[in-house]
C-alpha cells in the first residue's frame, strides 16, 4: 500500500512563535514539550475539520525543529465513491500520486487555514485542556509514591475550615479532623505537613495532607534525632490527642544508646523542637518493652501501678493503682489511660486498690455461692475451690483429677466425688438449656452445628435465629465479633452504650476460625438442595434419560 508524504502546507510566518509558546508551557507546567506539540496539532486538527467538514479525517504535524505546520486529508482509493469525504475513485486520486492504486491511502494536502475568533478560542480550550490533563497526570505520578513522607508547602487559602496548601507543583489540602484544633493558619504561612494519602480524581490528583496523624510526630522525631533517622533507635508505638498530649514507646537497639535520652536532646533541645512544630503539645518519651505488661506501666506514667492483670482474649487490661493515683493515672478527661490504651493496643480498666479489693472478694463470694449449690458440698470446701484458682464448674469437671486430689484436705475419692458431681450439674445446665430452646422453637438441626451448645442456642434463640436459614443469613462478624469499649475507670460500673454491641455469641470466647465453620455448617444444606436440583437421581434420572 502506497502513501504519498504530507506536503507543507505553504510557509508560515508564526514558526517561531508557535516553538516559543511550546517551550514555554512546557517550562512552566513542568511537562515533556512533546505533549504540548501534541495539544497544539489536536487543536490545529479540530479548527481544519470544523473548517472543511467534521467528516474528513484531517491531519495536522508541526515539525518541533523547523516549525513548518502541515496539513493534510487521508483518503481511501475505490473503484466506486460512496463517501466523497473519505474515498476517491483511482482517476482522481492518481491526479494526487501517480502511482495509486485501488485500496491505498493516500493524502491530499491542504492549504492552511486562518484562524477565526471562535476558531481560534476553540483551538485555545484545547490546548489548555490537553496541557491540563498532562499536568495532573504528572503530579500523580509524582506524589503517588510519596504517601508518609512530611513536605513543606504555603498556605493558599481556607476554605470552609479546610487548608489548602501549595507545595510548589502541586496543592494539598489539611481537611478540618487532620488539623491541630485551635492551630491559628494564615495565608501566606510556611507549614509542613504529613502526605496522608494522594488518590487519583476526576477533577485532578487529591493529595490529602495531616498535621494530627501519630505519624507526623514519628516523621519530626525522625528529622531531629539523628538516631531515630539512623535505625538506631525506633519508634515501636505512638497515640496523639492533638494539640494537647502525646506518648511516643521507644527502643535502642544499642546497648550503649539511651533511647528517651537521645529523643529529649541536650536540654530537651530535640523533643523541643518536635512539640513547638505540635503547638505545644506536651509528648511523653517512655521506654519500649515486649513485655505487655512493663510496657503498661511505663505507659501510663507519671501515675504508680501497683499491680496489672492481663487477660489475653479478650485483650483488656486491668490496673491497680493506690488510691491517690487513680486521678494522676486517668489524666483530664480520661486522657491519660486513653493515650495508654492505644499506645498498647488493649483496652485498660483502671481500678483503685480498694476497688480491686472489693471485686475480688465480691467474685470469690458469687464462685463460692456457685460451688456450694451446683456441687453440694459445704462452704468450706467451696471457697477452697475457689482459693485454688477454679472460676467455673467446666474446670472442675474437666480438669485432671490429680489436680484436685493435690489439694490440701483431699483425696483422690473426694475429687472423683467432686468431678462426678460437676458432670451432672453441667448435664442439669444443658438439659435446662435444651428445654428452653425447644420452648424458643429453635430448630433440633443447630445442635448438630459443630462447636454450639445449648446455651449459646438460647442466646440465638431469643435473637430470633431459629432455623439454619437464619443462622446461615449472617455474617462471622455478627455472630462472634467481641463488643468494643472506651477506656473507664472500672469494668463492672461500665454503662452499656450502642458502639459496645459485638456479636450474638461474643461472650462464648469464639475464634474466628470456629465462628467461620458454624457459619458454613449452617450453609451446607443450601448446596445440597443446588447439587439435587443440577443431579436428579434415581426414577427421575431414568426419566430424564429417556425423554
Amino acid at each position: 500500500m502506497a502513501t504519498a508524504a504530507p506536503q507543507t502546507a505553504g510557509p508560515s510566518a508564526n514558526k517561531a512563535e508557535l516553538l516559543a509558546i511550546a517551550d514555554a508551557v512546557a517550562k512552566e507546567k513542568l511537562i515533556d514539550r512533546a505533549i504540548v506539540i501534541e495539544a497544539m496539532e489536536d487543536a490545529i486538527q479540530r479548527a481544519a475539520r470544523a473548517r472543511y467538514g467534521a467528516e474528513n479525517d484531517i491531519r495536522a504535524k508541526l515539525d518541533p525543529v523547523t516549525g513548518d505546520l502541515r496539513l493534510w486529508r487521508v483518503v481511501e482509493v475505490t473503484e466506486e465513491v460512496d463517501d466523497y469525504f473519505k474515498q476517491v475513485d483511482l482517476k482522481g486520486a492518481q491526479k494526487l500520486q501517480k502511482d495509486a492504486a485501488i485500496g491505498d491511502f493516500i493524502v491530499d494536502p491542504l492549504p492552511p487555514i486562518e484562524f477565526g475568533r471562535i476558531a481560534a478560542q476553540a483551538a485555545k480550550q484545547v490546548i489548555f485542556q490537553k496541557v491540563r490533563d498532562a499536568e495532573r497526570d504528572r503530579q500523580y505520578e509524582e506524589f503517588k509514591e510519596r504517601g508518609g513522607e512530611v513536605i513543606t508547602g504555603v498556605v493558599k487559602r481556607v476554605e470552609f475550615g479546610h487548608v489548602v496548601v501549595d507545595l510548589g507543583r502541586a496543592e494539598g489540602v489539611i481537611r478540618r479532623d487532620q488539623q491541630i484544633p485551635r492551630e491559628m493558619v494564615r495565608v501566606g504561612d510556611r507549614i509542613r505537613s504529613l502526605i496522608l494519602r494522594v488518590a487519583r480524581e476526576a477533577r485532578g490528583p487529591q493529595i490529602f495532607l495531616s498535621r494530627a496523624h501519630p505519624d507526623f510526630m514519628k516523621k519530626l522525631f525522625a528529622q531531629e534525632v539523628p538516631e531515630i533517622y539512623d535505625g538506631i533507635i525506633e519508634i515501636k508505638a505512638a497515640a496523639r490527642d492533638p494539640g494537647s498530649r502525646a506518648k511516643i514507646g521507644v527502643i535502642s537497639y544499642d546497648s550503649s544508646i539511651d533511647p528517651v535520652g537521645a529523643c529529649v536532646g541536650m536540654k530537651g533541645s530535640r523533643v523541643q523542637a518536635v512539640v513547638q512544630e505540635m503547638q505545644g503539645e506536651k509528648i511523653d518519651i517512655i521506654p519500649w518493652s515486649e513485655d505487655l505488661a512493663t510496657f503498661v506501666v511505663n505507659a501510663l506514667q507519671p501515675a504508680t501501678v501497683a499491680r496489672v492483670v492481663i487477660d489475653e482474649e479478650e485483650s483488656r487490661i486491668e490496673v491497680v493503682v493506690p488510691d491517690d493515683q487513680l486521678s494522676l493515672a486517668i489524666g483530664r478527661r480520661g486522657q491519660n489511660v486513653r493515650l495508654a490504651s492505644q499506645l498498647t493496643n488493649s483496652q485498660i480498666d483502671i481500678l483503685t486498690e480498694a476497688d480491686a479489693s472489693e471485686k475480688r472478694q465480691r467474685e470469690f463470694i458469687e464462685r463460692s455461692t456457685m460451688f456450694q449449690e451446683e456441687l453440694d458440698v459445704d462452704e468450706t470446701l467451696a471457697q477452697l475451690l475457689v482459693a485454688e484458682g477454679f472460676t467455673s464448674m467446666e474446670e472442675v469437671a474437666y480438669v485432671d483429677s490429680d489436680e484436685i486430689a493435690s489439694i490440701e484436705g483431699l483425696d483422690d475419692e473426694i475429687a472423683g466425688e467432686l468431678q462426678s458431681r460437676a458432670a451432672e450439674a453441667l448435664e442439669r445446665r444443658e438439659a435446662a438449656s435444651r428445654e428452653q430452646r425447644r420452648t424458643l422453637g429453635v430448630d433440633d438441626a443447630l445442635a448438630e452445628l459443630p462447636h454450639m451448645t445449648e446455651v449459646m442456642l438460647v442466646v440465638l434463640g431469643k435473637a430470633n435465629i431459629r432455623t439454619l436459614d437464619d443462622l446461615a443469613d449472617l455474617a462471622t462478624d455478627e455472630l462472634i465479633q467481641k463488643k468494643r469499649q472506651e477506656p473507664r475507670r472500672r469494668a463492672e460500673t461500665a454503662v452499656k452504650r450502642p458502639e459496645d454491641k459485638g456479636g450474638l455469641l461474643a461472650d462464648f470466647n469464639l475464634t474466628e476460625e470456629q465462628g467461620n465453620e458454624i457459619i458454613m455448617a449452617a450453609r451446607a444444606h443450601w448446596f445440597e438442595d443446588e447439587d439435587a436440583t443440577a443431579a436428579p437421581t434415581g426414577e427421575d434420572a431414568v426419566a430424564e434419560q429417556a425423554e
